[in-house]
Formats: structure tokens, sequence, C-alpha cells
């Protein structure tokens, strides 16, 4: 998040009269709701149990993670149902997305649903609106939802010449209270969310924005994208290291459920016509759910993540931008590490907002105290959120271990149950480590004191960051 972004949620945070706070979650208290088989649907609607049984019993092989009844729980916290039959394909760095991304859109015949935090007018921005407007012109139905605090800078022009373009387009609760529609003027409320959905079929989703920030990939995987300047010349100059997913099958139906609840929301005009929910065959044999949180709602995300943390056997392996954990969640990695699980943190070393960075950092003493490893990526900027436990559970998305994330953005990410998509999550994560300096208990005593005071000072202002 870019400094005057910071400022402006920062600013937001001061006309609220209280601190919204996170849900208790407790592992030993969901169990008791959890229904004994999780319920699974596909493109024919909820499967019977015994079809589920057999799906789950063929798919999941015995792991220290129980992920029958890890499903199980997680429906009972966050009521939504996993999918089954997707094809899922990870997506390093922003040249390989925007590649990938770029190809789907030009593809479309129907429709293109997008939604984003960061549409900047720049190179790749320009050429993402001029493939977007060329496929409006096709007869393509185009519609974008896009941050009002994430494009804070961009001239409106821009969205003006897409909307003459006759691309459909929302401004995210604006900034401008006089802009404000019927849903009220809600500045600290924002969309972290990034989704490109094309003709209902072919979703994307993680952590990846528009904009030329993403064109240079981390030198360790400068060999895979779009052809683009990929070699980090100076400090300057350093690529970012995204995570985004490419999914095809049921699952998409659910990204497109959050898009046009997010649409309605918005108090806009109404969708135009177009083949929005179609009977998507299974394209992979991925099971997986799609979840989607948002202010004022249920905390979906943030109940998963908790609860696979608190029943991790083996290990946790994360990888977060910005990492600014609340109480529980600190605790349940705490909890994790002196129970034996191998918990291991990839963190930035480098960031694009220096308060998040420093609040960040003021965790780490009692982490590292409890055993938790701590590792800071060098060479590039981090941006991915991902999160792989005991080498079978997965997420991918949009939402950062912070407060901010939870309580106040509005999120997607997607948990893929399973071995097989897990061992390619654990080997992005091994190549992060090995690309990261770590950071022991011993040197991190010895920090400067300007260093301490930065993170006390960042550590004050953490619920609004």
């Amino acid at each position: 998040m870019r400094a005057n972004q910071v400022l402006v949620m920062i600013l937001a945070s001061w006309s609220l009269l209280a601190c919204a706070s996170l849900p208790e979650v407790d592992a030993d208290r969901t169990k008791q709701r959890a229904s004994a088989v999780p319920h699974v649907v596909n493109a024919s609607g909820k499967l019977p149990r015994q079809t589920t049984e057999q799906l789950l019993k063929k798919r999941w092989a015995k792991s220290t993670l129980d992920l029958k009844a890890q499903a199980a729980l997680e429906e009972a916290a966050t009521g939504v149902p996993l999918i089954a039959g997707n094809k899922v394909q990870l997506l390093f760095d922003g040249p390989q997305t925007m590649a990938e991304m770029m190809k789907a859109i030009a593809a479309a015949r129907n429709h293109i649903n997008f939604e984003t935090y960061i549409f900047d007018q720049d190179e790749l921005g320009e050429q993402f609106a001029d493939l977007l407007v060329q496929k409006q012109r096709e007869g393509v139905v185009v519609n974008v939802i896009y941050d009002s605090v994430g494009t804070l800078g961009v001239p409106q022009a821009f969205f003006d010449r897409m909307r003459e373009g006759g691309v459909r387009l929302i401004a995210f609760n604006p900034v401008n209270p006089a802009k404000t529609r019927g849903n009220g003027w809600k500045l600290n409320n924002r969309d972290h969310r990034k989704m490109l959905i094309v003709d209902g079929k072919v979703g994307f989703t993680g952590g990846i924005n528009i904009s030329d920030t993403y064109a240079k990939s981390s030198p360790f995987r400068s060999g895979s994208g779009a052809g683009r300047k990929a070699r980090a010349e100076g400090e300057e100059d350093v690529g970012w290291r995204d995570t985004h997913v490419r999914i095809e099958g049921p699952a998409v139906q659910a990204m497109q459920w959050l898009f046009i609840q997010t649409w309605i929301e918005q108090d806009a005009e109404d969708l135009r016509d177009a083949n929005y929910f179609l009977t998507v065959p299974a394209a992979g044999d991925k099971v997986m759910r799609v979840l989607g949180s948002k202010p004022d709602g249920h905390f979906e995300i943030y109940k998963a993540l908790l609860l696979a943390i608190q029943e991790a056997k083996k290990s946790v392996h994360i990888t977060c931008a910005y990492f600014v954990p609340d109480d529980q969640t600190l605790q349940a990695l705490v909890d994790a590490a002196r129970r034996g699980v191998e918990v291991k943190l990839v963190l930035p070393s480098v960031s694009d907002s220096g308060l998040v960075f420093h609040a960040g950092r003021a965790s780490y003493q009692p982490l590292l105290e409890a055993g938790v490893k701590i590792y800071e990526l060098k060479l590039s900027v981090l941006h991915a959120k991902t999160v792989v436990i005991d080498g079978v559970w997965s997420t991918v998305g949009s939402t950062n271990i912070d407060r901010r994330s939870f309580q106040h953005n509005s999120e997607v990410n997607v948990i893929v149950m399973g071995d097989v998509f897990g061992q390619e999550m654990e080997s992005a994560f091994k190549e992060d480590l090995r690309n990261s300096s770590e950071v022991t208990l011993a040197s991190w005593k010895k920090r400067p004191l300007t260093m301490r005071l930065k993170e006390w000072m960042a550590q004050v202002w953490d619920y609004w960051l």
C-alpha cells in the first residue's frame, strides 16, 4: 500500500469512535458444530454424502492433517462448501500473470468481470485498458470495479476513456463524499480484491494489481513471463515477488458471485445482460473453497486461516507482504511452534510501506523466542500472500495477515486441498527460502535502538495500517 493511501486510511480511521474486534476462533468449540463429512458441490449441485466420502478418500491420501475433518471444520466456521472439479495453475510475479490474463481476455467471447485495488495509468495499465475497450467493441460485455483509494493518483480521464469505449466501471467507495452512492460514505472500507473472470469459465486471483510496478519479475523468477525487463539493477529497480492463480472449473462461478454481490452493494446501475451463470463442467481434479470477506461480514478468511494454523501437525509455511498479526494470530503461531510444528515465515526485507514493515517487525521477538523461523526475502519487494500447512492445505489470495485485511477490506482467497497442489506451493516456498536471509533471535536482540524506536512508533498505529 503506497504512502498516500496509508495516510488516507489513517485519517479515515480517526473518524471511528471505537475499534472493531476480530472474532474468537476456537477449533475445539467449532468441532462441536462441524458435521462428520463436509459438503462438496460441483457443476450439478451438492454431491450425495456417499459420493463425497468416496471423492475425499480418493483425492486426499492419509496425511498429518486430516483434510476431511479440516474441511468440515472450515465449513462450520465459514458456511462455505467445497467445490470439486477444478484446475488450478500457480502463476509467479507480474509478467507471467499479466501474459496469462491478457491471453484470457483476448479469448473472451461473452463477458469480462474485473475487480482490482490498483489500476494505474502507465504502460501496463494502458495496455490492459486498451484490451478491455477492444473486447467491448467486439461485443463482449466488460465490467470493471476499481478501488478509489488504490487509484487515488490516477487521472479520472483514464477511466473516462474506458467508459467512453463502452466499458462499465465502478469506483468502489468514492473518496469524495459528494460522489457517495446509496450505501453511504465508507472511506475506511476498501476493495483489496484482485479478480478477473472471463466468460464465467476462467478466473484469476491473488496479489497482483495492474501497474508497471509488477512489470519486473523477482530476479530468481526472471526466466518466466511476458519478456519484460526482469533483472534488478539496484535497490530502486528491484522486481516484485508475487503469486496469482489461474482457475478453470465450477469454482469460477463462486468468484462470479462475489463480483456481482460487490457490484450490487455499490448501488450501481444494473449489469448488462450476459451469460454470467453457466453450468461449468469439471476442468480438473482440484477440490477447493472460494472465500470472500468484507467489512461487517463474517470474517471467513480469518477464521479459515486461524483454524488451519491451530490444527497444523507438521508445518506452517507463510509468505506474506504485510505481516502485522493481531494477538490471536500471533498466539496461534507461537502455540504451533511450541507444540513442535515447523513454523517458517518469509517476510519482506524491503517494502513499499515503511509503517507496515516496522509494525510487523515489532512481533518478531515473541515469535523467535517460541521457535518460529523468520526469513526476509532479498532483492525483491515481497507482495505475495500465501500459506501452505502440512503440505496439503494451501491458500492464495489478496489477504495480508493484518487487521486492515481482516476487518476493513473486501478480500478474496482460494483454499486448495490436497498434496499435489500443496507440493507445488512447498516448492515455491523453498525457492523463496533460498533467496532469503534468516533472522535469528541472537541477531535480532542486537538490532540498533533506532530500529527499535521505529518498531514502537509503527506498532502504535498497527490497527490503522
